[in-house]
Parts: C-alpha cells; sequence; structure tokens
C-alpha cells in the first residue's frame, strides 16, 4: 500500500467465536481502493468466517470496521449491499430456473411492477456487461449455463446492486483453465475502474498472478501482509502453514510391471446420445501413474466412469486388474472395489459422501460389507470408530472428530476423508479423480507424497487433474484428451507445461508429431 493511499475496508482488533472455537484472533487488515487484494490460509484458517463478518452473515464479538472511511456495523448482508459490499459464494446463490435477467432483478425490484424493474434493469445491465466483459445472455435459463458464465451472473448481480468492494470466494474452484484466464481480465476491468476486489483463495500460482496485495492468515489469525510483487510460491505457502512446504513432488523414475489397466477401442455415448469417449486405447502399469490432461468435459469425467464401474461401455472393453468389462459384463462400482480397486471420485460431494453421515459412517462407504467392519449381522460400531479414527489421525482431518457431521467438514477435509478411505483399502489399482480440489497446501503436499507412495508400492495408479501442474508432477507418462479422444501420450522427460497446453487444445508440436503419428498407428 503506497503512502496516502485511501482505504477501501479497514478492520481492527476483529475477534469472532464458535463455542471453544476461536475463529477469528485480533485480526487487522487495510484493503486500498481499487485494488485485488488476496486471502489465503489453510482450511479452517478463518479466511471465509473474517469475509462472512465482512459481508453481514455474522457479526464479530468485538473489533471495528470501515468501509470507504465510514464506520461500517452490517447486521446483514442487505446492509453490506446497501453500503457497496458484494459477494459471490464458492458455490453459486443462483435460481437454476430463472432467466438470467431474473436471478439478477431478485430481491432488487425496482417498484411493484415486475416488466418495468425488468426494463430498467436490461437496459442497466448491458452497459454494465460491456464495460467489464461480462457478457451473458439475459434471457437463458441459469442451469443452461456452464459454470463460468453462472460466475459472471453472480458478479453481475453484485455490480447491478452497486457494489464497489467484491469479495469472490475461492472463484476459480469450478472454472476451466479458459475461464480461469478470462474471469481474471474480467477483474482486471473492475480494478481499473475503481472497484476494489478481494479474493479467497488455495492457488498460489493464481493469487500471485492477479493480486496487488496478499495477507496471509492461519489458525484464526492473520500472520502477514504482503505485497505480490515482493514475494513468492515458497514464502506463502511458509506463512500459510508455518513451515517450510515442499512444492516440487520428489520421486525416483518410475519401475514399471505388470499391466492392470488395459483399455481396448472403449466407446461411450451419454443419455442425449453425444459420443463422449472415442474409441480410445491406452494401458496403466503396477508400479506408473499415468496422467490424463485436458480441459474440463473432454471425456476424462466419463473415462474415470467407465473404469470405475459408474457407467457402462457401449463398445469395447477394459481390462481392469485381471478382470473384463464390457457391454455385456455386467458392472458396478461394489463391484470394481471387490477386485481390488479403489476410486477418489472427481466430485466428492456427488459421489463420495452423504452429508447427513457421520464422519466413521462415511468413511466406511462402499466398504460397509467387509468383514472387519461387522460382527454377524450386526456392524461394528466400535471396530468402524478405530478404523476411522486411525485415518483422521494420520490423513490429519480436521476436527478431528469420528461424530462429526460430514457436512460440517471444510471442503478440503471432506476430500482427506474420501482420499483415505479409498487409500487405506490398499487397492492394486487406484483411481484419481481431481485430488486436491479445494484442498489447502499442506494437504496437498501430503496428498500428493501418498500418491506416489502408493505408485512405489506397485499400485497402478491413473489420474485426472484439472491442475496441469498436478499431472505434470506426480506423472510418468501423460495422456492428453481433446473431445472425448487421446491426441497423443507424451513421457513426462518429454513434458512441459506449454507442450500440454497445445496439445489440449489439439494442436501437436512439430517435434511430437512423429511419435504421436506412431502411437496412433500402434493403437
Amino acid at each position: 500500500m503506497t503512502q496516502g493511499q485511501s482505504l477501501a475496508i479497514e478492520l481492527k482488533d476483529i475477534n469472532k467465536r464458535f463455542g471453544a472455537v476461536h475463529a477469528n484472533r485480533d485480526i487487522d487488515l487495510k484493503v486500498p481502493k481499487g485494488s485485488i487484494h488476496g486471502i489465503i490460509g489453510e482450511n479452517g484458517a478463518g479466511k471465509s468466517t473474517l469475509m462472512s463478518i465482512i459481508y453481514g452473515f455474522y457479526h464479530a464479538d468485538s473489533g471495528s470496521m470501515w468501509v470507504n472511511g465510514q464506520p461500517y456495523k452490517p447486521t446483514n448482508s442487505q446492509e453490506a449491499i446497501q453500503a457497496g459490499v458484494g459477494m459471490v459464494h464458492q458455490h453459486f446463490m443462483l435460481v437454476e430456473t430463472f432467466t438470467v435477467l431474473e436471478n439478477i432483478v431478485l430481491g432488487a425490484e425496482d417498484g411493484w411492477q415486475l416488466q418495468e424493474s425488468l426494463g430498467k434493469a436490461r437496459k442497466k445491465l448491458k452497459s454494465l456487461a460491456k464495460d467489464y466483459g461480462l457478457e451473458v445472455p439475459l434471457d437463458k435459463v441459469v442451469g443452461q449455463l456452464p459454470v463460468g458464465l453462472q460466475q459472471r451472473v453472480e458478479i453481475l448481480k453484485a455490480l447491478y446492486r452497486g457494489a464497489k468492494i467484491l469479495i469472490l470466494d475461492e472463484p476459480t474452484g469450478v472454472l476451466t483453465p479458459q475461464e480461469a484466464d478470462h474471469l481474471f481480465r474480467i477483474l482486471d476491468k473492475l480494478r481499473d475502474q475503481g472497484t476494489t476486489v478481494m479474493i479467497i483463495t488455495h492457488k498460489l500460482r493464481e493469487v500471485l498472478a492477479i493480486t496487488d496485495n496478499i495477507s496471509v492468515m492461519r489458525q484464526g489469525a492473520m500472520v502477514d501482509h504482503v505485497v505480490t510483487a515482493q514475494t513468492n510460491k515458497e514464502q506463502l505457502a511458509e506463512l500459510m502453514v508455518g513451515r517450510k512446504v515442499r512444492l516440487k513432488v520428489e520421486k525416483e523414475i518410475a519401475a514399471p510391471k505388470k499391466e492392470r489397466i488395459r483399455v481396448n477401442d472403449l466407446q461411450y455415448f451419454d443419455d442425449s446420445g453425444v459420443e463422449r469417449v472415442k474409441r480410445i486405447n491406452f494401458n496403466v502399469r503396477q508400479g506408473e501413474v499415468v496422467g490424463i490432461a485436458g480441459v474440463s468435459g473432454n471425456g476424462q469425467s466419463e473415462i474415470l466412469g467407465l473404469l470405475s464401474g459408474i457407467l457402462k461401455p457401449h463398445s469395447g472393453s477394459i481390462e481392469l486388474n485381471g478382470h473384463t468389462i464390457d457391454h455385456t459384463h455386467a458392472c458396478d462400482p461394489q463391484h470394481v472395489r471387490t477386485i481390488g480397486v479403489g476410486h477418489i471420485p472427481e466430485d466428492r460431494h456427488k459421489q463420495g459422501l452423504i452429508n447427513k453421515f457421520e464422519a466413521q459412517e462415511a468413511y466406511i462407504l462402499g466398504y460397509h460389507h467387509l468383514p472387519q467392519y461387522n460382527k454377524g449381522l450386526l456392524q461394528d460400531k466400535v471396530a468402524i470408530k478405530q478404523s476411522c479414527q486411525e485415518s483422521m489421525d494420520k490423513w490429519d482431518v480436521r476436527p478431528n472428530d469420528t461424530t462429526l457431521k460430514t457436512a460440517n467438514f471444510s471442503g478440503g477435509n471432506q476430500q482427506k476423508l474420501v482420499i483415505a478411505r479409498e487409500m487405506e483399502q490398499n487397492p492394486d489399482v487406484l483411481l484419481v479423480g481431481q485430488p486436491t480440489r479445494g484442498v489447502d497446501i499442506g494437504a496437498i503436499e501430503y496428498i500428493h507424497q501418498q500418491i506416489i507412495a502408493a505408485r512405489d508400492a506397485d499400485k497402478a495408479v491413473l489420474l485426472v487433474s484439472v491442475e496441469l501442474d498436478e499431472i505434470l508432477s506426480l506423472s510418468d507418462r501423460i495422456l492428453v484428451v481433446f473431445d472425448g479422444s487421446i491426441v497423443g501420450e507424451i513421457d513426462i522427460k518429454d513434458a512441459d507445461e506449454k507442450t500440454i497446453g497445445l496439445m489440449m487444445a489439439n494442436i501437436i508440436p512439430d517435434h511430437l508429431q512423429d511419435k504421436v503419428a506412431a502411437q496412433g498407428e500402434h493403437q
């Protein structure tokens, strides 16, 4: 912050408790007007609580706040909006059956005549969209829009209500790399036109790319404020975790052995008749990590679904740990687990957890039939609790409470619970989807170490991730998918971000043309 620069937000000695948990401890924060300010920290560091206090969801137990130099103490989000503070939540607050225009106007109608309100809003929104690069189809139903456009709707909704301070909670968590890049261009325009932006994020590369200043939280306290241009990933990671963090994955060269996965001419059509997987071929051997890279929506999710038994192939076959799966052989996720395959799903909420279950109940999902969890016809509650407790200790799941409902854990700790459940069963084959989505930097380090440890213990690991850094760090071979096809395979020694990025756009670099052509003939 430069001398004399005016502040959009100032906080002094903010404290907030939830029972015995001291979520925010004597927080001081200064955010200059017309800047992009990052708030980073591990899961449970208190970031979201602090933003919720600023937005009026929670009330601070003590401390003072100012917005644009004026005392500020909102009792609800409506008062925050009236003061010019808007917030875009990680999980969007939109009515999916309403149009974009109806969602934006909802709760901010101008008078009792709805059509008149919609007409005025349309004119204002067209102007806002043009100014900030936030073009969205105003008459389209929100549920039909991709998540990147839904996020633009949320930003427009805040700007329409007069927000000059915009809080974004994990804004790129559900976006493709291209959508994230477009978001950053939007945020640049907002800053250039005087809007102050606050970003809560786990992603160090992104916070370094887009912000002017960064504040770091740890265990409810603010531990440092840094100028973005004067810091780096290593310093930020150490501030977040309280110790040095190895951002580079240490691993030996792989020594692959027996083939555990063989995919032959695999083809899959979705319910609408669209071919999502187009006669692909590949293999994975024990003792290696094979990564699948591609822009989200190019068939990787369907490949995981087919291998895990969630989806049924239209044609082709899968040889999975000595068993055949095709359209004539019935298969389901339970059967896949019984043949020594663990599956960490891409979406922990839809496929990995039941929010109303306790942690110890969620921990045995899919494995509840195993002898160690049962006594005759009844479940062995003591054994279940003990097994879950041991894994929660090992994987540092917080809070360390086996009876807590899974809905009450942060996203990162939910993820650790799911990964622990699958990996602690010691499978021969591990299907891994987005392993560190919503996970803090310290936990990412541990999860990556465990994936490499599984490889080194002769497990066959198939990794799907939208994080290109993660694919490059963990993989021994990389398959690149585009529009349901494998456009190329590349050994990790030949891989870099630029090469993989081009292949993800179906552009094969000149130096790989002959190799990719040969792979196609071999398949």
